[in-house]
């Protein structure tokens, strides 16, 4: 049986792969890395998590990105394994050991009796011979990879930046002055409602540290590179240009936290620390992505209490990514419509998020292996998760018309993209519920609807 290649060994090309072999059907993985780096990487592992090491909500009944968990661990996702495997900390989120999950996602692929792992770059179009490619090259994709892409599709790539957060070693945090909680106790996977540091700020601090964010030296860009930003993952002086209380209603909020030093005193804004890895030795600050020049990091950094003294493994950055307008040049199996034996997959696809990028690169491998053997595609339905999000990725929104004359922005799995659901605005004896009750009953109808046509889609599909 010929093998399909698969471009790229991140995340979704990692998945991918692994989908297409679960399937009987060899894979010839093709990474650039080591032979070609990117500003971003700093490892030749597979899977390598450049930003965050957050997967975000683990709640599949409440949460999109929770539910995609699900459907992912549901499909015998390599990506959901390993990171279950190598889960730390992290409240009601599911968060990883960054290097223990890449090394993890590494060794069963390399592992992996059908899988040939190639260390090449690959600069053009993917010669006629290879009759199913799937191209999972990320937001990195190398300049000449990305030219070969535009010379068929004839399309202008869109662009945006996406930020760094800072990793701070976590004996150099005065612990005297911040604690360990999770918002509201909250425990989620392989936590203990104890999962964040804490660094408390009065108004006072609060105020200074804006206003040093907002005149802080930053990264300058040439007029071509002035693409806009992911608004999921702004970088924080932006987030503090947007008004003065935006960070302390954002990543900073203090809401569902209590100073266990000084529980009678409520903090006016709150910084948190999530672990980074297995030992933690390493904390990375949340939501902290940045474009301010590294000398000014640390210095407005330190002025957070508890991290007057920080010492920072790794500064925040900025690297420029690319996804195509997939609504215009992909059909709904991720093909290329003009070179059909050619799929996307992951964030260049314009999704957003690790989860989501495995996701689609779940679907793309899948598609491809069930291409290969002669089998008719079925798309998962648009009320699961995968559906919802594929649907983002190849139509545009949910009514299909006009597809891909709107403008095109990536997107986070999230229950705006799913059909609406019928559910009970009435609590069991008869009267009508509160709105937070409302919201909750909605997620829970979403979420049901979800997993029980994602069961079946799975059952038909196997």
């Amino acid at each position: 049986m010929n093998p399909i290649h698969v471009i790229g060994g991140g995340l979704a090309g990692s998945e991918a792969t692994w989908q297409i072999v679960q399937a009987g059907v060899p894979v010839i993985l093709h990474e650039m890395r080591p032979e070609r780096g990117t500003d971003a990487h700093v490892s030749d592992e597979l899977a390598e998590l450049v930003c965050s090491n957050s997967f975000r909500s683990d709640d599949a009944e409440l949460n999109a990105v929770g539910l995609i968990h699900a459907e992912l661990r549901r499909a015998g996702s390599l990506i959901m394994s390993c990171a279950d495997a190598n889960q730390v900390p992290a409240g009601s989120a599911l968060a990883v050991d960054r290097h223990g999950f890449s090394a993890a996602v590494t060794k069963a692929l390399e592992e992996h009796p059908l899988v040939t792992i190639r260390r090449e770059e690959i600069n053009a179009v993917p010669p006629a011979d290879w009759d199913s490619v799937v191209i999972a090259t990320g937001p990195l994709t190398s300049p000449a990879l990305s030219e070969a892409v535009l010379l068929i599709t004839d399309e202008d790539a869109l662009a945006f930046f996406d930020t760094i957060a800072p990793i701070i070693h976590f004996d150099s945090i005065d612990m005297d002055t911040a604690w360990f909680q999770s918002r509201y106790d909250k425990i989620g996977p392989g936590g203990t409602g104890a999962d964040y540091i804490n660094c408390p700020m009065n108004r006072d601090q609060y105020e200074a540290f804006v206003d040093a964010l907002i005149a802080g030296e930053k990264t300058e860009f040439k007029e071509w590179e002035k693409t806009p930003y992911f608004d999921g993952c702004l970088p924080i002086e932006v987030m503090a240009e947007r008004g003065r209380e935006t960070l302390r209603h954002g990543p900073m909020k203090p809401m569902g936290l209590t100073n266990s030093h000084k529980p009678d005193e409520k903090a006016y804004a709150v910084v948190q620390l999530r672990q980074d890895n297995a030992l933690g030795t390493l904390y990375n600050m949340v939501g902290f992505q940045t474009k301010l020049k590294y000398g000014v990091q640390t210095e407005i950094f330190r002025m957070i209490p508890g991290l007057e003294n920080a010492q920072f493994a790794r500064l925040g950055g900025l690297h420029r990514n690319a996804f195509l307008n997939s609504p215009k040049i992909l059909d709904g199996f991720l093909r290329l419509k003009v070179e059909p034996r050619i799929r996307f997959a992951g964030q260049i696809t314009g999704c957003e998020g690790y989860v989501e990028s495995s996701a689609v690169g779940c679907m793309a491998g899948r598609f491809a292996a069930t291409e290969r053997l002669g089998r008719e595609i079925t798309p998962p339905p648009v009320t699961t998760a995968m559906g919802a999000l594929l649907n983002h990725i190849t139509v545009g929104h949910l009514d299909g018309e006009d597809a891909g004359k709107r403008s095109f922005q990536p997107m986070n799995v999230n229950f705006g993209l799913f059909p609406p659901v019928e559910f009970s605005k009435k609590t069991e004896d008869g009267k009508r519920m509160k709105d937070p009750d409302k919201a909750k009953a909605k997620k829970r109808a979403l979420t049901s609807r979800a997993s029980a046509d994602f069961e079946a889609w799975l059952g038909g599909a196997d």
